[in-house]
């Protein structure tokens, strides 16, 4: 569908957590000043691990029982970490948009809760070790070996009854539309790094189609867990550090001598709205969505970068959005420092922009987050929503060199933004493509 055969779509809110804090100020105001927010682990002790670094957002600076309405603190004991940033992420998206819900006011809601719909991406949600272990090791037996069949008749019943609504991937968005009486279409999807974009699509057809004039859209993940650590361990995916040296060169995006990413824990809510509702509250978006691809990859191993399916996602988001290669200012890839998907980006950018490539410049946002895996596409396009109405060009950290793509070590820079293309492939081989535009005031 031709956005010119239908009702733009706009951005009007942007909510984001990371380890750089609450909101997309704090993540913006780093990335100017090239300050990482990666650290080692606090949170556990990473020892055991080669990788033990991550972008870890500090307990004390986000609490989720100070976001919520009263009527909704006592849920707070079933929300997971990646439910708790998905809520705190839409609280932002809300009030940087401007509008009330009945979350955040008493005021009638700005848009009719029925038109409002809601759509998270989210990934594989790791429970607490402590909360998990204390019921496992009722199932120990004497030579400290595992009992299952105890575990099956007994162990279990030590977990809270409640327990798997916790870690069920669909109560992000759940606990999100309650808070805000979210009535219209939802939905979640679970598909690594390309989970955000795949939502964030979603929204903009329900729009599109007439379904709703609003959506709360993008996704959420913890990665800051030693059994989501162990996982990604697992793959070899992941850059030996234990935290020592010049912490902003850990993850080099498409240099050549990268070695792997580290995890980290955020995500982005933002308020997809069609271009109409925006303009009748008297909204002030902050960009317009133009064109959207979507893929899926069909190599033999998912976990590498499919250069055909990233070229193909990019040319069908160029198609909807009615813009050739050279129209595009800025590109924010994935760039996550791992070889194998790093290539296959770099492969799939370069069959669409030739040797340009090395001159349009690039925002890398995992050198200052960590990958946060299902969210780290809304922090992506958060961040480029922001550097189109800041016209500015954030600094990039990692390396001092790198291959063909103009992804190296620089500080931040004003020029003119008009088109920002987001690509975001992922471990399960989907590939997400956004061009988002200026809007003229």
């Amino acid at each position: 569908m031709s956005q010119s055969d239908t009702n733009k779509v706009v951005i009007s809110g942007v909510g984001v957590i990371s380890a750089l804090g609450v909101g997309i100020d704090p993540l913006w105001e780093a990335m100017l000043e090239g300050r990482t927010g990666l650290k080692r682990i606090e949170r556990f002790d990473p020892s055991g691990f080669s990788s033990q670094v991550a972008g870890e957002l500090a307990e004390e600076d986000f609490k989720v029982r100070k976001i919520v309405p009263k009527s909704h603190r006592k849920a707070t004991k079933v929300m997971c970490r990646d439910t708790e940033l998905a809520v705190g992420a839409a609280a932002q998206a809300v009030e940087n948009a401007g509008i009330a819900t009945a979350g955040t006011s008493d005021d009638p809601p700005t848009i009719d809760p029925n038109r409002i719909g809601c759509h998270i991406g989210a990934g594989l949600i790791s429970a607490e070790v402590n909360e998990l272990g204390a019921a496992l090791v009722t199932s120990k037996k004497d030579d400290g070996s595992f009992d299952l069949a105890h575990w099956g008749s007994e162990g279990m019943q030590n977990l809270s009854p409640l327990w798997l609504l916790k870690y069920l991937p669909n109560m992000l968005a759940c606990h999100v539309t309650i808070v805000h009486d979210c009535r219209g279409p939802s939905n979640t999807i679970t598909c690594c790094e390309a989970s955000s974009g795949l939502s964030i699509a979603e929204s903009r057809r329900v729009i599109q189609r007439g379904d709703a004039d609003a959506c709360l859209s993008g996704g959420a993940e913890d990665r800051v867990n030693p059994l989501a650590l162990y996982r990604q361990h697992c793959t070899n995916r992941l850059a030996e550090t234990d935290g020592s040296g010049d912490i902003t060169t850990v993850v080099r995006p498409f240099a050549d001598d990268a070695n792997g990413t580290v995890i980290g824990e955020g995500g982005g809510i933002l308020l997809v709205e069609s271009e109409t509702s925006c303009q009748q509250r008297a909204g002030t978006p902050w960009c317009s969505i133009e064109g959207m691809g979507c893929r899926q990859s069909f190599v033999d191993t998912p976990l590498d970068g499919d250069p055909s399916a990233i070229e193909s996602a990019i040319k069908k988001a160029m198609h909807e959005a009615q813009c050739a290669p050279s129209d595009i200012d800025l590109i924010v890839p994935l760039g996550s420092g791992i070889p194998e998907l790093d290539s296959g980006e770099r492969i799939g950018l370069t069959a669409i922009f030739g040797e340009s490539l090395e001159n349009i410049p690039t925002i890398t946002t995992i050198p200052y987050t960590g990958n946060c895996m299902a969210g780290n596409g809304a922090i992506c396009v958060g961040v480029a929503a922001k550097a189109i109405k800041e016209q500015t060009i954030p600094a990039r950290l990692g390396s001092e060199v790198t291959n063909g793509v103009c992804a190296e070590k620089s500080n931040a820079k004003q020029t003119s933004i008009n088109r920002v293309l987001v690509v975001t492939p992922s471990e399960g081989g989907q590939c997400v493509a956004i061009i988002l535009g200026r809007i003229d005031s």
